[in-house]
C-alpha cells in the first residue's frame, strides 16, 4: 500500500488525474485553509474557505487558489470572479447526482469560465464522455474500472444526443431553444 493511500490507518483509493490527453500529474493539493496548505504553490479549497478570502489576498497570491463546490453549495459567488479563478472542483459524491453536470454547462456554456473545471469524486466510466460534453478539463479517477479503460483510451462515445452539449453541435444557433452565453 503506498504512502498516498493510506490516511488515518484507512485504506482509500489512489486519485488519478486525467484530461483529454491522457493522465498527468496534479500541482495541486486540497487543504481547508491557505494555512494548513502550508507552502504549496497551488492549492483547492473548500468553497466557504475560498468565499472568506480577502479578494487582495486571492489577487495577489504567488500561488494558484483553487475552489471546490459541493453539489448543494451556489456557483452564483463565484460568477462576478472567474478570471480569477484557475480551477474549479466540482463534486460527484454518488454517481447519480447530477447537479454538478449543470454547474458545468452553466460556467463554461453560459459564462465562459476559461479555468481549468475538475470533476472529482464518484466518476465512473460512464459518465466520462458526458462530463466532457458538459464541460470538464479534467477528471480525478479512483474507479478501477474507469482507470483501466482510460489508461487503455478505451474511451466510448454515443452517436446522437438528446440534449446539446459542448462539441455536439457543429453550428451556432443548430438548437433554437438553447441558451446562450451572457452578454
Amino acid at each position: 500500500m503506498s504512502e498516498a493511500s493510506e490516511q488515518n490507518g484507512k485504506n482509500f483509493p489512489e486519485k488519478h488525474l486525467w484530461g483529454r490527453e491522457g493522465f498527468r500529474d496534479d500541482p495541486y493539493i486540497e487543504a481547508e485553509s491557505l494555512e494548513a496548505a502550508g507552502d504549496a504553490p497551488a492549492v483547492i479549497l473548500p468553497l466557504a474557505a475560498w468565499l472568506g478570502l480577502d479578494d487582495d489576498v486571492r489577487r495577489t497570491s504567488n500561488r494558484r487558489i483553487g475552489v471546490s463546490v459541493a453539489p448543494g453549495e451556489s456557483i452564483d459567488p463565484l460568477l462576478d470572479k472567474l478570471d480569477t479563478i484557475p480551477l474549479i472542483a466540482l463534486q460527484f459524491p454518488a454517481f447519480n447526482d447530477g447537479r454538478s453536470y449543470s454547474k458545468a454547462q452553466v460556467l463554461k456554456g453560459r459564462h465562459g469560465f476559461q479555468g481549468e473545471l475538475r470533476a472529482v469524486g464518484d466518476v465512473l466510466i460512464d459518465q466520462v464522455v458526458f462530463m466532457l460534453r458538459a464541460g470538464f478539463d479534467t477528471l480525478e479517477v479512483t474507479n478501477p474500472v474507469a482507470l483501466k479503460r482510460l489508461s487503455a483510451h478505451d474511451l466510448r462515445d454515443t452517436p446522437g444526443y438528446y440534449q446539446p452539449g459542448r462539441g455536439s453541435a457543429k453550428a451556432a444557433g443548430g438548437f433554437s431553444w438553447r441558451r446562450t452565453p451572457a452578454a
